[in-house]
């Protein structure tokens, strides 16, 4: 099987479908909005997009086989409730028809301190957080006796160690996560790179709930080749983190951050890049250094990708035009290799997305039905060439 990573237009939000060549799949974030369950809405209905990818146990259910939520904040949560199951396995029923979550990824963090700051939980991360809870407690009653639809992993250790007793679902800050709903078989590889840990109660760039996203470098097999794809996505991680990342691993692991693929942390914003206010200085702004430099570990022929609303010059924020200009820059001027999701909607009623081959990744510009030739490929390393159909 082809592995791919198909990114869903839902305007300002996180919604990435990863295929790997086993088949299993990886969902990060969620955002379908009561207008895309409208059929008289010209909405993208990204539900029935996503179902028409997913397969069906041999109990009939649509299942992924792990999910990601990046971080708790309703751009990336909105239609958790509606279109996945929660709760036991048992519990699933066949008229509602959900979508079973084989296994959980998520941060430990941030729920309990939904709080800080003054920000507070939607009512879809408060679901995910309670079924969190639920499968975290079954796993404290019995271990790895879990099974499918009751599974977790933890992306980083709590504080004040209350997470040393489920150590064996949790990946450590750094580490690799390389099973996906307990396989293990060379698939992909994803560094943890954050939440940044241990978390100081008094620091408000990590308790925020965009600064606590789950940040992963993921490292995909295609054509049978491992490390074909390199696909970097970090939530809404604003500048801060990316300084701190760069800060911390700009010198002998600064490769922890290259990429194929980028997923533009917080939808294209330019909080992501500066520390500068554009409403206040305007063109005046400045780049940060670290940041930029943790955003432009290219691979040769690298893509990225920016999941929004289409990006004007104005002073909307996210997206931003300006930052736009920067990944461009960082793209090498090659402004062909920069998609905004709901522009690229707009134009080809397609939701963008890459295969990854042994060559590296190449665009899909057919349907699920009927694949046509490429119309773009990008090579993974710089001994490869790019592909044009």
């Amino acid at each position: 099987m082809t592995a791919s990573v198909a990114f869903f237009p839902v305007s300002n939000g996180d919604m990435t479908l990863i295929r790997l060549d086993n088949g299993q799949t990886i969902l990060v974030d969620v955002n379908i909005r009561g207008a895309a369950d409208d059929e008289n809405d010209d909405t993208p209905n990204v539900a029935e997009d996503l179902r028409g990818r997913l397969d069906r146990d041999a109990d009939g259910r649509l299942f992924v086989d792990a999910f990601l939520v990046s971080h708790p904040h309703s751009d990336h949560t909105t239609g958790l409730r509606n279109h996945f199951h929660l709760g036991p396995p048992a519990d699933w029923n066949e008229d509602d028809d959900k979508i079973m979550i084989r296994e959980m990824w998520s941060s430990p963090v941030v729920f309990r301190r939904a709080d800080a700051n003054g920000e507070s939980l939607c009512e879809d991360a408060r679901a995910w957080a309670k079924e969190a809870r639920r499968r975290v407690k079954l796993f404290r009653e019995k271990s790895f006796a879990t099974t499918e639809g009751d599974r977790i992993q933890i992306m980083g250790e709590d504080v004040d160690d209350k997470t040393d007793d489920i150590l064996g679902i949790v990946v450590k800050l750094n580490e690799l996560v390389d099973t996906c709903n307990r396989v293990r078989d060379g698939s992909f590889e994803a560094r943890l790179l954050a939440p940044l840990f241990p978390i100081d109660e008094d620091d408000e760039d990590t308790l925020r709930h965009n600064q606590s996203s789950v940040i992963l470098r993921f490292s995909l097999r295609g054509g049978g080749i491992s490390d074909r794809c390199r696909f970097l996505t970090g939530g809404d991680a604003e500048v801060a983190i990316w300084n701190r990342l760069w800060d911390t691993h700009g010198g002998a692991n600064a490769d922890w951050l290259s990429y194929d693929l980028l997923q533009t942390p917080h939808h294209c914003s330019w909080r992501s890049l500066s520390f500068d206010r554009w409403s206040e200085l305007g063109e005046a702004v400045e780049v940060d250094a670290n940041a930029r430099n943790a955003l432009s570990q290219t691979r040769k022929g690298a893509v990225i990708v920016a999941s929004c609303k289409p990006i004007k010059a104005d002073d909307d924020n996210p997206p931003h035009e300006r930052a736009k200009r920067e990944y461009v820059v960082i793209l090498d001027d090659d402004a062909d290799r920069f998609f905004c999701t709901d522009e690229y909607w707009k134009d080809k009623k397609l939701t963008l997305e890459f295969e990854v081959k042994s060559s590296g990744i190449v665009r899909k510009i057919g349907t699920a039905a009927a694949l046509a030739a490429p119309a773009l490929g990008i090579s993974a390393t710089a001994s490869h060439a790019r592909h044009h159909g």
